[in-house]
């Protein structure tokens, strides 16, 4: 069973000098990076900048120090990005902590009821859909900034659809130096890996930003910047306690579900992810107790939702990291820039922030996975998988994950009714009999019907045991559930009803090789007594034996 275990305390027993020099390096390389992401993360948010600094520093910690993974690095991610706005727009910064708070609360609940594994219940699809969906968000909430439009409008604007008629209303304010800005921006941060050696090194985003600063000030150009429109602070985070009262947490319950769901995928994808370069092997409900934890922390500290972050998990991996340490190294290197550097930031460009979200939902996007899947799945997942993404971009995560999964259980219970059947035995002649061919053929005693029962038996396809159906001259019934893995409720009563009308009929009916969860449910429900012990065959032969047997003792003067 999974433990309930920190990776840290586990890999501390063989650490070694040379390992936490390379965790010290990795850290500080990944707090590089991170540092531009968690401002642009938070901007992305409708938060102010120091938040998602906050948040790669109070949960990046917690997350690293608590984690069931040995390399996974924590903070804010895009995937957030447009829930948070949604929610402080509607119920402010403090519904957002309560909110973020009580979805930490639900993660460390998920973990120490050992849910980690659930997960993998939902769909491929879903995942791909709704992370494909946020990155069209994220790009579309960017526009704006990236072309300095100017957006007249009387409330904020948060649904994707009304950004998008924003930016087509308003296209003819089109800032064409902000423009040249985020340009070049993206020249740079495409181009920037390409180069050879050293540079390749650097984060491509601290360059954009460097490049979108220098720009700006040195040719005096009209462009807005971080400190134009934020205030920007380089206080040590403090204890943010929210107004509490339980018709705010009414109203945030949605999301707080929504966030706890949505960290624990994308932790769960991104420890999978991190086993796969290291050759480790995470523990996933010690991950969604950190993950409750790391939320917490960064929602008393001002900070934002977070979660494990593939793309600075990879760079920890790469450079060298392989133990919490790096983790806790990168939060400690972020607080030291917040003290010194925060106040700097007020310098970067707008439109160098949009480019780097542009690149963000690119990378997030996967759209080679979504149109693979477009081109091989079968209908049924491309209909979820569509949906999903569709219902993310005109209306929220919340419903699009809500409909998807609803309508991936109907279509899986679909294709598990279509596989489930109840076919009668086909008689055929004493020739057939004989033949060479034909020594699986048993012979079936006189007045005796055989059903073959194949496939769970569930609420879809119940249905097909009321189908059977016997006239007068039979005597017995014998059902074969061999294939029959697992049965439900609803089966087992038609499977009573069944019973019921053989009883009136005095018809009787023997069950060959019943498997050990339809067993123990008969067994619960009374029908193993009802029916009679000796009328449970373990094999096919044997039920055939005593059908031949009833039907005889059965049988009339004249029927025999």
């Amino acid at each position: 069973m999974d433990k309930l275990k920190p990776k840290l305390f586990s890999v501390m027993k063989t650490y070694t000098k040379e390992q936490f020099v390379k965790d010290v390096v990795a850290g500080i390389i990944v707090a590089i990076i991170a540092l531009p992401l968690s401002i642009a993360l938070a901007l992305a948010s409708g938060v102010t900048p120091e938040k998602g600094i906050y948040t790669a520093i109070a949960a990046g910690f917690v997350i690293s120090f608590l984690g069931g993974s040995r390399v996974q690095i924590a903070g804010p991610t895009a995937a957030f990005a447009t829930i948070v706005a949604g929610i402080v727009a509607e119920n402010g910064m403090d519904g957002l902590i309560l909110a973020t708070i009580m979805a930490g609360v639900i993660l460390i609940l998920m973990g120490v009821l050992r849910l980690g594994n659930l997960i993998k219940f939902i769909p491929y699809t879903i995942t791909t859909g709704f992370t494909a969906g946020i990155a069209v968000t994220i790009f579309i909430g960017q526009i704006k900034d990236f072309l300095g439009l100017t957006v007249v409008s009387e409330e904020p604007l948060i649904e994707t659809v009304d950004k998008l008629k924003a930016v087509c209303q308003f296209i003819g304010t089109i800032n064409w130096q902000a423009l040249i800005v985020g340009m070049v921006c993206m020249v740079i941060l495409i181009g920037w890996p390409y180069l050879p050696g050293f540079f390749k090194r650097i984060p491509p985003s601290l360059i954009a930003v460097l490049a979108g600063i220098a720009m700006v000030k040195g040719l005096h150009m009209k462009v807005n910047t971080i400190g134009d429109l934020y205030e920007i602070s380089n206080r040590l985070p403090g204890i943010s306690l929210p107004a509490f009262s339980f018709k705010t947490m009414q109203d945030v319950l949605p999301d707080a579900f929504t966030i706890a769901i949505l960290a624990a995928i994308e932790s769960l994808l991104s420890c999978v992810v991190a086993d796969s370069m290291v050759n480790s092997k995470h523990r996933s409900n010690m991950e969604l107790i950190a993950q409750g934890a790391g939320n917490i922390t960064s929602a008393l500290f001002g900070g934002i939702p977070a979660t494990g972050a593939i793309a600075r998990t990879a760079a920890n991996v790469k450079n060298g990291g392989r133990t919490p340490i790096a983790g806790m190294v990168h939060s400690v290197t972020l607080l030291l820039i917040l003290v010194v550097l925060m106040p700097y930031a007020a310098l970067i460009p707008m439109p160098t922030i949009a480019a780097i979200l542009f690149m963000v939902a690119y990378n997030m996007s996967e759209w080679r996975k979504f149109v693979y899947l477009c081109k091989t799945a079968p209908k049924s997942d491309i209909i979820v998988l569509v949906l999903t993404f569709v219902l993310t971009v005109v209306f929220d995560l919340v419903v699009a994950i809500g409909v998807g999964i609803v309508l991936a259980a109907i279509l899986f219970m679909k294709r598990m009714s279509e596989v489930t059947a109840v076919e009668g035995w086909t008689y055929v002649d004493e020739d057939a009999e004989n033949d060479a061919d034909s020594i699986e053929l048993r012979s079936v005693p006189a007045h005796t019907l055989v059903y073959e029962m194949s496939g769970p038996l569930f609420f879809g396809a119940a249905d097909k045991i009321l189908q059977i159906r016997a006239d007068e001259s039979v005597n017995v019934l014998v059902l074969r559930m061999r294939s029959v893995s697992a049965i439900d409720a609803t089966a087992m009563h038609n499977l009573e009803t069944l019973a019921e009308q053989c009883e009136k009929k005095k018809i009787q009916l023997i069950l060959s090789h019943v498997n050990e969860q339809p067993l123990r449910v008969m067994k619960k429900a009374k029908f193993v007594e009802r029916i009679g012990e000796d009328h449970f065959c373990k094999h096919i032969d044997d039920a055939l034996t005593l059908a031949e047997k009833l039907s005889s003792s059965a049988a009339g003067p004249e029927q025999q």
